[in-house]
C-alpha cells in the first residue's frame, strides 16, 4: 500500500496553509491571577479568547499573561472540576486581579470543542454531552474502551471480547457492535472515517494511554455536522498538549493474570512558543483469560505545537506508531443445566473460561495463492502509524481558519477462535463425533502433546480459526473558517477523506478435548491404505481455505455550513451539511479463479440540525434539538448482480431530543427525552452458512426508539459525591426484510433499562471510587427467541498520593478491581447462530463478563 504518497501529501497541505497565512494583526495584553475559594493559586487553568482557539495556562503562581487580538472582546477561565468564569474585555481595564474560581461537581462549565465549531460549556451546549477527565480515563480503563464508555448514559457498551473491538450501541440504534453509528476521534478527526469496508471495530487502530487530556462524548443528531460526520454521536479523545508549565507521569502497573505496563507522559516548552507533549506505553498480559497465548506490544504518541503571527497562529502536528497485540475471545459453550448459562466445567474438571489455546496454533495449509501460516496465535494485531496536521489562525475582523489533516496507514490482521465449527458448536461425545463425520467406530482419540490415550468419558470441542487481513490507508482534510458577526458564529467548510481496505479471509478447523486453553487431539483410523488421520495434532485435515480476496475503497466529499446564535437567554443552532460517498470493489468469486466482480457506486445526502437553549435562570437551561440525517450503507454488504453492482441508497435516520440541565454549588443534574428512527437499514450479520463456513447475511431493517435518559451529582459533603445516571429506552423493528413475524420486536443486544450509581471520596491525600453499572436484560438476536438475564458490574478504585520533593512532585500508589463482585452474566449470545438460536440444550453458546481482575498501580508525577 502506498504509504510515501499519503506523508507527501499530508506535508503539501500543510506548507501550503502555512505560507497562505496573514500577520500583524494589532495585540492587547493582559495579565493576572487565577485562585480557589480558599486563595490557592489554581495551577494550569485554561485563560481563553471565547469564540477562539487562543489561549494559555496559569503558572506554578496561578498567574497567567497573554496578547490577544482586539476583535476578542471576553476571556473564558476554565479547569477541569471548577466553574468557568467570563471576563469582558475593557479598553481601560487590561489589569485583572486575583480572580477565584469555585467548584464544580458536575463540570457542567467545563469548555467543550466536540459538536460545535467555537468552544463552549455543557451547560450552555443544546444538546446531550458527557465528559471525562485526564484522571478519570486512567482509572477506568482496564481491559477495553467499553470500561470507559459503559458509564455514559445511552450507552450499551460489551467489553467481553478484550481490549479491542468493544461493541458500542447507542440509544437503540441496531449497529450490531463495533462504531457502526458514533465514529472514534483523537483530537476531532476520525481514527476511521468510513465504516464497513470489513468488519474491524476502529479501536484496533488506538490505545488509550495516560496522554488523554478528556473525553467528549457527544449524542443525538447534531453530531451529523461534525467531521466526518455521525448519526447516533461522537466519541472524541483530547490529547494532553505542552505548555509553559512541564508536566511529567510515569505509571507502572501489575494485574492479575501476568500484566505488566508501563506508561508515560512528558508535556512542555521546548522554546518560545514552542511546545511538546509525548505519551506512549509498553505491556506485557498473560491474560485477563488463562490461554498460553501471551501478548505484547507499545504505542508512542506525541504532538509538538507552534504559536506564531504574534499568537494569532498556531500549527500542531501529531503523530502515533502502534505495534501492538491484544487476544480476542469470542462466545463459547456455556453450561445450560436448569438455564444457568454459567462458565462449564472441562474435562479434567476445571472451569472454562476460554476456549483460545495455545497447542492449537501454527497450522499451515495450501491456498491458490501458496502456502499459508496461520497467525492465529498472535491474536489482534496492528502495526502502522499516523500523522496528523492542525492549522488555526485568526484574522483580522473576527475571522478564523481551521485546518486539519491526517495520512494513517495500518496492518492489520484479526485473527479469532470461533464459537464452534458451524454446524454442531456445543461438545461432543467421542461416539457421537465419529458417527456425525462418518468416521469408523474404531478410530483413536490420543492428545498430541504426549499421545495418551482420551478417558472415553472426555468431551471433544471442534472449532474454527478465522483469520482475517484487514491492512488500512486513509487520508483525510477539513476545511473551515468561521466568522463572528454581532451574536452569530457563522462557520463554512468541507471534510475530504479517502480509504482503502482490506477484506481478506482464511478459516480452517481444529480440535480440541473440551477443556480451558483446550488440549489439542489427534484422530486417526486405519483403512484398506493404511493408517489414515483426520485430526494431526488438533488440525482437521482439508479443512483449510482461503474464502474471500476484497479491496474495498471509500472516497467522501462534504460541505457543511452552521451557524451559532447567542442571544440573551438563548442560543439557536442551525446547520446543513451536503455529502457524497464514492465506493469502489473489487470481489474475486471464488479464491483463485481470477474471476472479479468489480463496482463503483455512489450515493449522496443532505442532513439538518437545528438545537434550540433557553437559559431558564442562573441554574437551569432547557434545549432541545431535531435532525434529519443519513448513513451510508456498509461497501461490504454491496452484492453483485450480473456482474453489476446492486443499489446504493442511504439510510434515512430522524432524531429529537428535549431535556434540561441543572447546576448549583451542591447538585448537578441533566434529563433528556428522545427520539429516533432509522430507515431502510442495510444491515450485515456474519452468520453460519450451514456448511461449516460463514457467511453475510444482508438485510433491511427499520426500527425506532424513543427513550429518555438522566444523570445527577451530588456533593454529600466536603470531598464526598455520589453521581448516577440511568436510562429507559424502548427499541423496535417497524421494518424487516423477509422477516415480517419480526416487527414489534426489540433490537439484538440492547437493553430497556440500563443505570450507574457510585460514590466517591478526595481529600487530596486518599481517594476512593466505588461505582455499579446495571445492564437490563436484552435478547440475544431480533428474533428474540432468547433471553439474557441483566447484571451488574462493580468497580472499585483507591489510592493515597503521597508528596515526594517540592511543588507537584508525588506518588500515587492505586488499586483498581475490575467486577469487583466477579458477576458472571452473559453479555451475548452467538451472533454466528443468529435467529436460529434457542434458549434450551444442555449448552447454551454465549460470551460471559470478564472475570475480576486486580490491578495495583504506582504513579510518579514531577
Amino acid at each position: 500500500m502506498k504509504k510515501t504518497y499519503y506523508l507527501k501529501s499530508l506535508f503539501s497541505v500543510v506548507i501550503l496553509f502555512f505560507f497562505c497565512l496573514t500577520s500583524g494583526i494589532s495585540q492587547k495584553y493582559y495579565s493576572g491571577s487565577i485562585v480557589d475559594s480558599d486563595g490557592n493559586p489554581i495551577i494550569g487553568a485554561s485563560v481563553l479568547g471565547e469564540g477562539t482557539s487562543l489561549g494559555t495556562i496559569t503558572d506554578h503562581d496561578g498567574k497567567y499573561s497573554i496578547d490577544f487580538p482586539e476583535g476578542v472582546k471576553t476571556i473564558l477561565i476554565s479547569y477541569v472540576g471548577y466553574k468557568n468564569v467570563r471576563i469582558d474585555l475593557t479598553e481601560d481595564n487590561p489589569q485583572y486581579g486575583m480572580i477565584t474560581m469555585l467548584e464544580d461537581r458536575m463540570a457542567l462549565d467545563e469548555v467543550v470543542v466536540t459538536g460545535t465549531f467555537t468552544g463552549r460549556t455543557q451547560k450552555n451546549s443544546p444538546m446531550s454531552l458527557t465528559v471525562l477527565n485526564g484522571d478519570q480515563l486512567a482509572r477506568l480503563s482496564s481491559n477495553s474502551q467499553a470500561d470507559i464508555l459503559r458509564t455514559v448514559p445511552g450507552i450499551t457498551a460489551e467489553g467481553g471480547g478484550g481490549e479491542v473491538a468493544t461493541n458500542l450501541f447507542v440509544r437503540g440504534f441496531p449497529s450490531g457492535g463495533q462504531y457502526a453509528f458514533t465514529p472514534l476521534n483523537i483530537d476531532g478527526i476520525p481514527v476511521l472515517s468510513t465504516f464497513g469496508l470489513n468488519s474491524s471495530a476502529h479501536d484496533v487502530y488506538f490505545r488509550n494511554d495516560i496522554g488523554l487530556r478528556s473525553l467528549e462524548f457527544v449524542r443525538g443528531g447534531s453530531a451529523t455536522l461534525q467531521g466526518a460526520g455521525s448519526v447516533a454521536g461522537i466519541v472524541n479523545y483530547q490529547s494532553i498538549r505542552g505548555t509553559n508549565n512541564p508536566v511529567n507521569k510515569v505509571q507502572l502497573e501489575w494485574a492479575e493474570g501476568g500484566r505488566i505496563k508501563t506508561d508515560f507522559l512528558t508535556a512542555g516548552p521546548l522554546s518560545e512558543n514552542l511546545f511538546y507533549a509525548f505519551s506512549g506505553f509498553y505491556r506485557y498480559d498473560e491474560g485477563p483469560l488463562e490461554t498460553g497465548l501471551p501478548t505484547r506490544g507499545y504505542q508512542i504518541r506525541g504532538n509538538l505545537k507552534k504559536l506564531f503571527n504574534d499568537g494569532n497562529s498556531s500549527l500542531v502536528i501529531s503523530m502515533q506508531k502502534i505495534d501492538d497485540n491484544v487476544q480476542f475471545y469470542l462466545p463459547y459453550p456455556l453450561d445450560n443445566s436448569n438455564d444457568a448459562r454459567e462458565r462449564p466445567t472441562g474435562n479434567d474438571g476445571e472451569p472454562i473460561y476460554t476456549m483460545l489455546s495455545s497447542q492449537l496454533k501454527d497450522y499451515s495449509f495450501d491456498t491458490p495463492f501458496g502456502r499459508f501460516k496461520s497467525p492465529i496465535g498472535d491474536g489482534v494485531t496492528t502495526n502502522g502509524q499516523f500523522i496528523m496536521g492542525e492549522l488555526s489562525h485568526e484574522f483580522g475582523n473576527d475571522w478564523r481558519l481551521s485546518a486539519k489533516t491526517k495520512a494513517a496507514s495500518y496492518d492489520h490482521w484479526f485473527n479469532l477462535f470461533l464459537d464452534g465449527d458451524g454446524t454442531h458448536n456445543t461438545p461432543e461425545p467421542q461416539d457421537a463425533y465419529l458417527s456425525d463425520r462418518g468416521l469408523p467406530t474404531d478410530a483413536t482419540f490420543t492428545y498430541a502433546d504426549n499421545g495418551a490415550a482420551l478417558a472415553g468419558n472426555d468431551l471433544l470441542f471442534e472449532n474454527r480459526v478465522l483469520d482475517r487481513q484487514r491492512d488500512m490507508e486513509e487520508l483525510v482534510g477539513e476545511v473551515n473558517l468561521t466568522k463572528t458577526v454581532n451574536n452569530h458564529n457563522l462557520t463554512i467548510g468541507t471534510f475530504m477523506s479517502n480509504t482503502k481496505a482490506l477484506d481478506n479471509n482464511w478459516i480452517h478447523n481444529v480440535l480440541g478435548d473440551f477443556s480451558n486453553s483446550p488440549r489439542a487431539v489427534s484422530v486417526s483410523y486405519a483403512d484398506s491404505t493404511g493408517q489414515v488421520s483426520h485430526s494431526s495434532s488438533g488440525y482437521v485435515e482439508g479443512s483449510g481455505r482461503q474464502t474471500s480476496n476484497k479491496t474495498l475503497q471509500s472516497t467522501k466529499i462534504a460541505a457543511y455550513i452552521a451557524d451559532e446564535i447567542k442571544f440573551d437567554n438563548f442560543d439557536l443552532d442551525i446547520g446543513l451539511r451536503w455529502e457524497k460517498a464514492i465506493g469502489n470493489v473489487s470481489l474475486e468469486n471464488g479464491v483463485g479463479s481470477n474471476n472479479f466482480n468489480k463496482g463503483i457506486v455512489d450515493a449522496s445526502d443532505v442532513a439538518f440540525v437545528i438545537g434550540f437553549l433557553y437559559r431558564l435562570n442562573d441554574n437551569v437551561n432547557l434545549y432541545a434539538n431535531g435532525s434529519r440525517g443519513y448513513f451510508f450503507p456498509q461497501l461490504r454488504s454491496l452484492k453483485f448482480a450480473g456482474g453489476s453492482p446492486q443499489s446504493y441508497e442511504t439510510e434515512k435516520v430522524i432524531q429529537g431530543e428535549i431535556g434540561a440541565k441543572y447546576g448549583d454549588d451542591k447538585l448537578s443534574a441533566t434529563a433528556a427525552l428522545f427520539f429516533n428512527s432509522l430507515s431502510d437499514r442495510r444491515n450485515v450479520d456474519i452468520v453460519n452458512d450451514g456448511r461449516g463456513g460463514i457467511t453475510e447475511f444482508i438485510q433491511l431493517q427499520s426500527t425506532r426508539t424513543i427513550g429518555l435518559e438522566a444523570s445527577l451529582n451530588y456533593n454529600i459533603a466536603s470531598g464526598i459525591n455520589a453521581y448516577g445516571n440511568l436510562t429507559f429506552q424502548n427499541h423496535e423493528f417497524t421494518e424487516v426484510e423477509g422477516n415480517e413475524e419480526q416487527v414489534g420486536n426489540s433490537i439484538a443486544r440492547i437493553p430497556n433499562v440500563m443505570g450507574m450509581f457510585g460514590l466517591s471520596y478526595d481529600n487530596s491525600g486518599f481517594d476512593a471510587n466505588i461505582s455499579s453499572n446495571f445492564l437490563g436484560s436484552k435478547f440475544a438476536n431480533n428474533s428474540n427467541s432468547v433471553e439474557l438475564d441483566g447484571f451488574n458490574i462493580v468497580r472499585l478504585d483507591a489510592g493515597y498520593k503521597i508528596g515526594l520533593g517540592n511543588g507537584n512532585e508525588s506518588l500515587r500508589l492505586g488499586l483498581s478491581v475490575f467486577n469487583l463482585l466477579d458477576a458472571a452474566g452473559v453479555t451475548e449470545g452467538s451472533p454466528r447462530q443468529g435467529n436460529s438460536q434457542v434458549a434450551g440444550g444442555n449448552f447454551f453458546v454465549g460470551r460471559p463478563i470478564l472475570p475480576r481482575r486486580i490491578f495495583l498501580r504506582a504513579t510518579f508525577e514531577f
